[in-house]
Formats: C-alpha cells, structure tokens, sequence
C-alpha cells in the first residue's frame, strides 16, 4: 500500500499528468487513423522520450497505448476501417449500428466498455502482478498451440449465419499465413518469387482492405442508390438501460482480455476477437448479432483495452513483451536505465505503481473525452460520402505503406479490398478471415516447437495439464451443438 500511495504522489506531479494528458490525445488521434497503430506511434515518440526522464516517459508511453485502442473503434464504427488492428471485431457490430442512425450509442458504449476494460486490467494488474506473471511463465509452445487451436475452433461460429462460410473464410485465412518464408526449414512458400512476399503478407494491409476498402467498393456500386439521412439518434450516448444491457458483455470481455493480455506474443486483437465470439455465445440476444448488436461493440472492447493492462504483466515482471507494442515500451525502459523482471517488485515499486496509476488515469481521461465527444464524433457519419471515402481511401494507402515502407502492402491492401467486396456480395464475414491469418502462423510455430521438445511424439501433449485443460474446452465447445441437437431430438421424442 505504501509503494500505491508513492506512485499516487509519483503522479500528482504537473509533468507527469501532463505527459499523461498528451499520451492520452494522441492515443485516441492515431488510434483513429486507418493502419496507424498505437505500435507504431510509440515507435515515433520513442526517441522524443529519452529526456522526459524514466517515470514521465513510461507514462508518456502507457497513455498513447491505453487510448490508442479506443481510438480506433472511432473509425472502425463510423467508416468501417478500424485504426488499430485490435478494433477490427468492433467494426462488425459497430459499423452496422452506424448505419442504423446509432452511431453516438456505439462510439459511447465504446468508451465505457474500454475504461471498464482497462480498469479491470489495471486493478487486476496491481493486485495479482507476481501471480499473474509466474502463471503467464508457465506457459510454453504446447500451451500456445493449444490456445491457438482453441480460437480457431471458434471460427465456425464468429461472424456470419453461416458455419460453412465461415469455416472456408478461416481456411482462406490459414492459406495466407502460411505465404512466406518457413522459419523452420527457411523454404519459401507460395511466394512466387515476388520479394515483397518472402516475409508473409503483413497483417495490417489485409485489414485496412477488408474494412476500408471493401465498404469503399461496396459504397461506389451503390452510388445510384437513394442516400439514407442519419437520424438524430446518433447523437445519443447510453442510458441505464443500454448499460443493464451490456453489463455482461463487459466484466466478460475484461475477464478474457485480462487473461489474454497476461500470456506474452498474444496481445489485443486476438483478445477482440475471442471476446466478441464469447459475447455472443453467452448473448441473450444471438438474433441481434450481424445487424448491430450494442453487446457486440461492448464485449470485443472491454477485452481488447483490458488486453493492455494484462500485457504489462510479463513486460514488467518477467521481461518478456505481452504484445508488440510492450515490447517497444520494453525497449523504452531499457534505454531510462529500468531493468524489467521480478527484482523490480522490491527494488523500485514506486516506479511500478506509478505507471499502474498513470494507466488508470489514462483510461478515466479518454472516458471523459469519449463521452464529452461522442456526438462530434457521430457528426462523421453525416459527410457526404463523396468526400468522406476519397479521404478514407488516401489514409488506408498511407496506413498500409506507413509499417514497413512497401508498395507490395499496398498492393496487398488493393487485393484485400476486392476480397472484402466480393465478402459482402456473397454474404461472406470477414471475421473467420482474421481469426485464421492471426492464428494461423502461431498454430503452425507452436505444433513445430511443441514436436521438436517432444521428439515428433504427439503423446507428449498428454504430460502438459495446462494443454489439456485447453484441449478439453476446445472439445466441449465443438461439441456442445451436436449435444444440445441430441437433447432436443430426444426430449422431441
């Protein structure tokens, strides 16, 4: 308690909650740009920190990471084209309620369900941080294997009505993981002896093209149509009854996103992506998932803002990165002087409560600002769309070019954006597609390793109980509709 009340006063500092102010606007700023992710942000700010000094400059840093992930529901609800990766589940629901005059309810429900979720983390965080790390360090290539090939067993049911749409959109997914380079073998797959393909086909162009420039596509062939006027609804942030609606999906998305965030590599979208198919299992309101369903924006946000606290727990107590943008706070440490791993619990807690508290500072201000703004944000949905999708256009080109400085991500992103069209047109989610080229290339590394510890000897999953459990819940689920066929033909009987 000691150690919270120091970085509490850490904190009331002018500086530091300055420095937190401004990581907290420019978080939610390029959370909101097409392909500008809070990684890469933090990126950029990295040298400008070194002479903050290591608390200001941690906090500087936690700031743009926490709000960056609610900035990118912005765009995600209002256009289409999530501006950070771990907002594109949000865009399923979010952009539908859109389009139903809902807007300011989505972008609302977005940033309380995002402060709950980075609360929570946060909370969780300072009260179980040795824990949750050494449980975190039990979890080896086995564990990851299992992990991943329980989301993919999710893919059936994530998205759209239908599960064998769904299941061919996964396996198209898990086609493009595997283009590139083998790290194992080093042979070149599916490559075509085109260089910008030998590292694998970047994450983020498919994105921006599935979302951005898909709907761009699907918007220009309805051109001739008759323009719908957006309501005055979608200047309304929640009321109780929303929130009574939506309180499960939340405290669900910040439990999975907590555990999610706690295991290291995993990070926030595939928390997103976890919870939003969770929210819709446990949903009392299936039929409303695919046409706008307020619990589908709540559940997949709270998880992936409570992915953030939960990431900075191998960070800080093991130093291993939870995800690729602790992995750059990681490297911004370092270069202050701050060793991360287990001896900082005891020799600089101060430094450590202070960034918890900096983080839970963050998620209040962007609170504030979500919710003081939500109608000027809803405001987007009313520009034409002759000027709205031409500037959408040139921000996803620049998003897609942005990471790596490559016109094979543009072109990457081009091809991605016909896909999305012709995803629309044949009533295709895009979702399964994600899930399977996130997962896809952890699946195939972690059953390699796991083979190479075990000696090419399968039975050697059996003697790693965390495995198994994981095992166990991916058969209960995949199971679970034949069961509950089973029992209904019999009661029928």
């Amino acid at each position: 308690m000691e150690a919270f009340l120091g970085g509490l006063a850490i904190l009331a500092d002018p500086y530091v909650m300055l420095m937190v102010l401004l990581g907290t606007v420019l978080g939610i700023f390029v959370g909101a740009l097409p392909g500008i992710s809070g990684s890469t942000t933090i990126a950029l700010m990295l040298p400008m920190t070194i002479t903050m000094g290591p608390i200001a400059s941690i906090c500087f840093l936690g700031a743009i990471y926490c709000a960056a992930n609610f900035g990118g529901s912005i765009t995600a609800i209002l256009v289409n084209a999530p501006g950070d990766p771990s907002a594109s589940a949000t865009a399923l629901e979010g952009f539908k309620m859109a389009e139903k005059g809902q807007a300011g309810l989505a972008l609302g429900i977005s940033a309380i369900a995002s402060a709950i979720g980075g609360i929570v983390s946060v909370v969780v965080l300072i009260v179980a941080a040795p824990a949750l790390a050494r449980s975190a360090y039990s979890f080896g290539p086995p564990e990851y294997f299992a992990l991943a090939l329980f989301g993919l067993s999710m893919c059936a049911a994530i998205g759209g009505d239908s599960p064998v749409k769904n299941l061919i959109a996964a396996a198209f997914g898990l086609l493009l993981a595997t283009v590139g380079m083998d790290l194992t073998t080093g042979v070149e797959r599916f490559a075509f002896g085109i260089t910008e393909l030998s590292d694998g086909i970047g994450f983020v162009p498919v994105l921006i093209g599935l979302f951005a420039v898909g709907e761009m596509l699907d918007q220009a062939a309805n051109r001739h149509g008759k323009a719908e006027i957006v309501s005055l609804e979608a200047a309304r942030v929640p009321g109780r009854a929303e929130m009574r609606k939506c309180w499960r999906s939340i405290w669900l998305g910040s439990g999975i996103g907590t555990f999610i965030g706690a295991l290291p590599a995993l990070g926030a979208t595939t928390a997103a992506l976890i919870g939003y198919n969770e929210t819709r299992r446990w949903s009392k309101h299936k039929e409303e998932f695919g046409h706008g369903s307020i619990e589908g924006v709540a559940g997949p946000e709270a998880a992936n803002n409570a992915a953030v606290g939960g990431s900075m727990v191998p960070t800080l107590a093991l130093g291993i990165p939870g995800s690729a943008t602790t992995a750059i706070i990681l490297a911004g440490l370092i270069v202050q002087g701050v060793r991360p791993g287990p001896h900082l619990f005891n020799e600089q807690p101060t430094l450590l409560y202070a960034v918890f508290a900096s983080m839970l500072a963050a998620n209040i201000f962007y609170l504030v600002m979500g919710l003081s703004m939500a109608r000027l944000f809803a405001r987007i949905s009313l520009i034409p769309p002759a000027f709205l999708w031409p500037a959408v256009f040139v921000l996803s080109v620049i998003g897609a070019y942005g990471p790596n400085q490559s016109m094979g991500d543009v072109y990457v992103m081009l091809a991605a954006g016909v896909v999305g069209f012709l995803f629309r047109r044949t009533g295709f989610s895009p979702a399964p597609l994600i899930m399977g080229l996130v997962l896809g290339g952890m699946v195939e590394e972690t059953l390699k390793q796991s083979l190479i510890i075990f000696g090419d000897d399968l039975s050697g999953f059996l003697q790693r109980p965390i495995a198994l459990v994981l095992f166990a819940i991916t058969a209960a689920g995949l199971g679970w509709p034949l069961v509950a066929r089973l029992t209904r033909v019999a009661r029928a009987a």
